[in-house]
């Protein structure tokens, strides 16, 4: 038999990424996933890409190590307060916790990865309808990225078959990603998307990405796995 078609998944232990893991195994990759530890406020989401690479037995993962706290500029990346209760349908500002060029230098990163193991496909769970306003997030943001990577690769250059940026999320509410997850096996409660857990790795409940995952959750009619702070829900 062929070898199956290899993706590098960018996995970050949260929910969109997690979902698409299991939609790259669901259309016969075999996917090599990819964690940063970045300088992020907490380990609880590498953590969290364990469990995932563990639970859905991706071939291969990687923990790859970058200091973006060299330069802050972020809630995640330095010691500014996150946000909590914001309003993120009405908000119009790019938030705090957008950690600057961080989606271009995960997948330049994924891209270099998919070069060397003679990848096509890069996956990665943006979404442009329920998120926080990252400007890494839209369509627009990925075509570019894409056009750029088919430049600047010798895979893009030499080999018959294009690099593709595959964002199977990006036009889904986060009610559909959960719904599609759960019919390709995702099990969420191994999931974390706070920004800003307790050390044990319960969820605030009140961060921006907290309120979108809790609510998609509701739209779905899905039970919330999540674990939360004890003073968010009993």
């Amino acid at each position: 038999m062929p070898d199956a078609k290899k993706a590098v998944v960018l996995l970050s232990g949260g929910l969109d990424s997690a979902t698409c893991v299991a939609i790259a195994q669901q259309q016969g990759f075999d996917v090599h996933a990819l964690s940063f530890r970045y300088g992020q406020r907490h380990s609880v989401e590498l953590q969290a890409a364990k469990r995932v690479a563990s639970h859905q037995q991706i071939t291969e993962h990687k923990v790859i190590d970058i200091d973006l706290r060299a330069f802050g500029g972020s809630a995640l990346t330095a010691d500014i307060d996150v946000p909590k209760d914001r309003d993120c349908e009405d908000a119009a500002d790019i938030p705090v916790t957008y950690v600057p060029a961080r989606n271009t230098i995960f997948m330049s990163f994924a891209l270099a990865y998919a070069e060397v193991i003679g990848a096509h496909d890069i996956f990665i769970g943006v979404n442009a309808l329920d998120y926080s306003g990252y400007p890494d997030c839209r369509p627009e943001y990925i075509g570019a990225y894409e056009m750029m990577a088919n430049l600047a690769t010798r895979a893009g250059v030499e080999d018959s078959d294009r690099l593709n940026i595959q964002t199977p999320l990006i036009a889904l509410t986060k009610a559909q990603i959960i719904k599609l997850g759960r019919k390709h096996g995702v099990d969420y409660g191994l999931t974390v998307s706070c920004y800003d857990p307790d050390k044990k790795g319960a969820a605030c409940g009140h961060c921006d990405s907290c309120q979108l995952r809790s609510k998609g959750f509701a739209d779905a009619g899905v039970p919330d796995p999540t674990w939360y702070q004890k003073d968010v829900k009993s």
